[in-house]
């Protein structure tokens, strides 16, 4: 574990995880665990901590720590699972998906942002987590089906292509809505062909970019 800063986040953790109900322990040490201004460009280290989504660059940010926390533990993680992450960004959610699954397949459409986000997690010893580059929306068919996929950026509709990569019984969190706000969902697959969805609560994404998304 990365003692800097852990003062920090122990009150990240207690404060805005905990004290807003998140329970799960694997996802609470996680982000105990994972030094979240290691992810952060210099200017913004200072912000790393606090409960806000900060800016990342290319017109992206990174999830404030809740949001992070709740996604993960929606999809009700195991160790055996394998999960696609739609919107690398900055990596630091890949991170903490990491701690608390088998394997972790990730998609990042600006090229800039994945290269930063590969080198960094190239200095950590959190887990190998497979890195591409391209259109989050038509996932990675190679290696579908998943047991979970989190989609970290607003999305005008559930897309369709994902829904096909998730296994039956698996999980997929996605926010739904317009550019400027949407709704967290959160869908279980329960045959090829039926799913149950749940909106949760109101949240605020960049929008999700590609063919089953909003256009560029």
């Amino acid at each position: 574990m990365d003692s800097t800063r852990l003062s920090e986040r122990h009150v990240m953790v207690k404060e805005q995880l905990e004290k807003r109900g998140i329970q799960n322990p694997w996802v609470l040490q996680a982000m105990l665990d994972i030094p979240r201004h290691f992810f952060l460009p210099d200017d913004q280290h200072l912000k790393a901590y606090e409960d806000r989504p900060v800016p990342i660059g290319q017109g992206q940010t990174i999830s404030q720590p809740y949001i992070v926390a709740l996604m993960i533990e929606l999809i009700e993680p195991k160790d055996s699972d394998r999960v696609l992450e739609v919107g690398l960004g900055s990596g630091y959610s890949a991170s903490v998906l990491r701690r608390v699954v088998k394997e972790v397949y990730a998609i990042e459409r600006e090229p800039l942002l994945l290269e930063e986000a590969r080198r960094r997690l190239e200095r950590l010893p959190f887990g190998q987590i497979h890195l591409r580059s391209g259109d989050g929306t038509l996932g990675w068919s190679e290696a579908a089906p998943f047991d979970a996929i989190l989609i970290t950026a607003g999305s005008p509709r559930i897309p369709e292509t994902l829904l096909s990569q998730l296994k039956v019984g698996g999980v997929m969190v996605v926010p739904v809505g317009n550019r400027e706000e949407q709704k967290l969902v959160r869908v279980v697959k329960s045959s090829e062909t039926h799913f149950q969805e749940k909106e949760l609560m109101a949240v605020r994404f960049v929008p999700l970019i590609g063919t089953e998304g909003w256009p560029q």
